[in-house]
Order: C-alpha cells, then sequence, then structure tokens
C-alpha cells in the first residue's frame, strides 16, 4: 500500500568522503562544481558553519553512525574503527521506529578481520539492507566498483565508481518507495586512489578544472595542489551530478516532499600542505565540511550563522522524523535554529580531536582557532593525553586561511587563556581524563597591540 504524506518522512544521507567545504558555489567556489547541492542548499536549510570531529575517515564515520565522539566508540584512528554493537546506531533507532534501513557505499568500521572488502555483520552498525565495502577504495578503481552484499556476496558494478554507487541508490529508492526507509549512501570520492596517490577524475573531466582557481591557501603553501586539484575538482563535478540524479529519482517517484536529505562530508583536503598527507590536521582545510539538508522541517530553514558539528546531525535527522534522541549522543539538533532563530545556549565553539598524525585537539570559535599537541604521544595508540603543548592559534577575522600562527605571540596570551578554557570544558565533556595545557617553549615579545578580553571571547 501506498505511503500518506502524513506518514514519517524518509531519510536519504549523501556521504562524500574528504571533500573540502570551499568545493561548493555557495562559499566561493567558481567553478560551478555544485549547483545541484546549491540549489538545495538555497532552498533549504544551509549551515554554513560546520565541521567534523575527527579529520579521518573511520574515526568520523563512527561519529556519525553513533552520535559520540571517536574517544569514546574506541574508533579514534582508522586501524581501531571497528564499531561493535555496544555502540547504538542511527541504523538502531531507525530500526526500533519500524523503518527500513540500507546502507550502500564506503563503511570503514568492519571488524579487525574484515580488511577492506566484506564487514562481519556484527560490525555492520545495524543496518538490515546492505551493498558495501569496509574501504571502498581498496576494493575499487575510478571504472572498477566492487561492493558486497549482506551475504558477502561480491558485486562488480558498471559505470564511473561515483554513478555505480549512485545507480544502486535510485534503485534501492525505488523498490523502497512504499516503505519509510532510512538510506546511507557513502561515496569514496573526492578521496585519492590509495594505490595511485592520484584523483581519479570522470574521463575528460580533469581537464577541465586543471590550472583554473585554486583555494588560497593551497596558492599560498603548495603541497601537491598542482598536480591533484584537477582531478579533485573534476570528481567534485561528477558527486554533484549524481546527487542531481538522485534528487530527481525522489521527485519523480512522488518522494522529494516526504524525504530529508542529508549532503556532508567526513572532512576535508589539504593537499599535503599542512603535514605529510591529506588531511589529519586542525586547520579548516581538513575540519571544516560541507552540508546542505532539504525536507519536511528543512525546506525554506535558510542559511544558518551558527557553528554545526556532524555530531549534531544524529540528533538532527532522528529530531526530523519525532524519533526519540538517545540522551548519550553528544550533539543537538539543529531544528531551532531555522529560520534564523537564536538559540542563546547553542554552543560557541566547535571542537575536533586528531589523531595518526598527531596526538591533538582543537577548538574553534567564529572568530578563533586553538590547536594543541601531545608531545612524545603514540599516534596510532593513545586515545588522548594527560599534557599537551599550544601549537596553533589564528585569528580567523583577520588570516582566514591559517596562514600566521599567533601562539607564541605575548600579545594574544590573553586568547590562549581563554581558549584552553574552553578546550578544557570541551575534553570534559568527551570524557576524556583530565589534562594540563602548556604555553609554546618560547613567548615571543608583542609584534602588534594586545588583544582585549572582549576580543578573546569572540
Amino acid at each position: 500500500m501506498a505511503r500518506t504524506t502524513g506518514d514519517r518522512p524518509n531519510v536519504v544521507v549523501f556521504f562524500t568522503d574528504q571533500q573540502r567545504w570551499d568545493s561548493m558555489g555557495l562559499h566561493g567556489n567558481p567553478l560551478e562544481l555544485t549547483p545541484n547541492l546549491d540549489r538545495m542548499a538555497a532552498e533549504g536549510t544551509f549551515p554554513a558553519c560546520a565541521f567534523t570531529p575527527q579529520p579521518v575517515c573511520g574515526p568520523a564515520r563512527a561519529c556519525l553512525q553513533t552520535g559520540l565522539y571517536a574517544t569514546q566508540t574506541g574508533c579514534f584512528t582508522n586501524g581501531r574503527a571497528h564499531l561493535t554493537r555496544d555502540y547504538r546506531t542511527l541504523a538502531d533507532c531507525f530500526n526500533d521506529a519500524g523503518y527500513r534501513t540500507g546502507y550502500i557505499g564506503k563503511w570503514h568500521l568492519g571488524g579487525p578481520d574484515d580488511g577492506g572488502e566484506a564487514v562481519s555483520p556484527e560490525y555492520r552498525g545495524g543496518y538490515a539492507d546492505w551493498l558495501a565495502a569496509n574501504c571502498l577504495e581498496f576494493t575499487s578503481d575510478a571504472y572498477r566498483t566492487r561492493m558486497f552484499d549482506a551475504e558477502s556476496r561480491p558485486h562488480d558494478l558498471p559505470g564511473y565508481r561515483v554513478d555505480a554507487v549512485a545507480d544502486c541508490v535510485i534503485r534501492y529508492i525505488d523498490r523502497h518507495r512504499d516503505d519509510p526507509f532510512f538510506l546511507f549512501s557513502s561515496f569514496i570520492e573526492p578521496h585519492f586512489q590509495n594505490h595511485l596517490d592520484d584523483y581519479p577524475a570522470p574521463d575528460g573531466y580533469r581537464e577541465r578544472y586543471t590550472g583554473r582557481w585554486t583555494p588560497a591557501d593551497l596558492a599560498a603553501l603548495g603541497g601537491t595542489t598542482h598536480q591533484h586539484l584537477g582531478g579533485y575538482w573534476g570528481m567534485v563535478k561528477r558527486l554533484d551530478e549524481a546527487f542531481g540524479r538522485v534528487l530527481d529519482a525522489l521527485k519523480s517517484l512522488d518522494l522529494r516532499r516526504n524525504t530529508v536529505v542529508l549532503f556532508t562530508s567526513d572532512h576535508g583536503c589539504h593537499f599535503k600542505t599542512r603535514n605529510g598527507e591529506y588531511k589529519r590536521s586542525c586547520h579548516d582545510s581538513s575540519i571544516r565540511v560541507p552540508m546542505a539538508l532539504s525536507g519536511p522541517g528543512f525546506d525554506g530553514g535558510g542559511r544558518l550563522r551558527q557553528l554545526v558539528s556532524l555530531l549534531d546531525m544524529p540528533p538532527t535527522l532522528l529530531d526530523a522524523c519525532g524519533l526519540q534522541v538517545p540522551p548519550a549522543m553528544k550533539g543537538r539538533s539543529i531544528l531551532p535554529l531555522l529560520g534564523g532563530r537564536d538559540v542563546p545556549d547553542w554552543p560557541t565553539d566547535v571542537f575536533a580531536q586528531i589523531s595518526e598524525s598527531q596526538v591533538g585537539r582543537c577548538v574553534r570559535t567564529q572568530r578563533w582557532k586553538y590547536g594543541v599537541d601531545a608531545p612524545g604521544a603514540d599516534t596510532r595508540n593513545d586515545a588522548g593525553a594527560e599534557r599537551y603543548v599550544e601549537q596553533y592559534l589564528y585569528d580567523l577575522a583577520s588570516d582566514p586561511h591559517e596562514l600566521r600562527n599567533l601562539v607564541d605571540l605575548k600579545s594574544h596570551r590573553v586568547v590562549c587563556d581563554v581558549m584552553r578554557e574552553r578546550l578544557l570544558r570541551r575534553l570534559a565533556d568527551a570524557g576524556e581524563p583530565p589534562a594540563t595545557i602548556d604555553p609554546p617553549p618560547e613567548i615571543r615579545p608583542a609584534g602588534q597591540r594586545r588583544v582585549t578580553a572582549d576580543e578573546a571571547l569572540m
């Protein structure tokens, strides 16, 4: 029996991998890469300041599936990203509400014996319908896509990889048009292809964008930008085209107005400008992500000025469907913010845990970015540390591309003191053990006027 529009909405998550926030036209990208995403964001809800709590693939996914910090689930590095059934997931919540739950694409939270391929049932996060690979980057290439069904049988899918996954998404929506469904689709693009250390766009797409617009941080710092940015932008373009096809499918099946759609990514990409690889740093190029929502409750929501975390998305999706939000979840529903409404107690900062490249932490306000590092920590095995040292302070008002580190200037000690207290509160909220944060070894004389206490609170 076909459902009526009064039924609970469906949910489709369109999740990309390693997509920079400024790939969106609404964030100033001039290359017209994301017309479908931009249109949805303009007509729906656009959290313009959205951030990941963990700029690594597996840990970020654990955060989004559970609503918990990566250190709370133990999934704080890719090597430890094995999401056990000890933690309640989005799929569990929707299953309990009578939804059909499906997962398509990259998982990266499989068991310790799953490798990059099929995922053991007990590590699938409770999803009932399954077509995925634990590490899609290892089981596929640009024009060779292999995923595994619920019986762990391999399926080789035709077409460019973005299109192969999107085709599966559209077929799933069509098959379950009469069910209330929660579908999580996870694309590997625009992540680099590991064995090539390259960004393989569809044929002809790299050539469209090579040598064109370069974000200011990448232009200033270099890295592998000139080698890879053309292919990266080409992958983003194809993702948006696939996203448009998914939206078209929902419209053609008369499901668009009764389906909540979330588009976002796990983390960004800095093209080896901040460390020896592409992410895992506190800079906005790593932790800021694109985000937009549409559908019931979100259409006409407008541009949100508040800082939003991926951890806010699990309670947001549940809230939008009228489902109870587990009290353990660390984020908050963004629904009260829609329409430009002010929520006085909404957090004025966001927090990220950095792993693998360092054991680090950062906190960001609208104006300031403050990051710390744990010297001597085991970056693969230590979830946190008892002692950190200040590593970064950026004034985003005058230095939005984070090119001038102010952490060792005497003129900015008051800002570091305020941000240190913010970070310590965040560590406690995440359930981390008490820690000390020391200033850098040397404080230089003030090179400019001292920042006031009022400015430090911005």
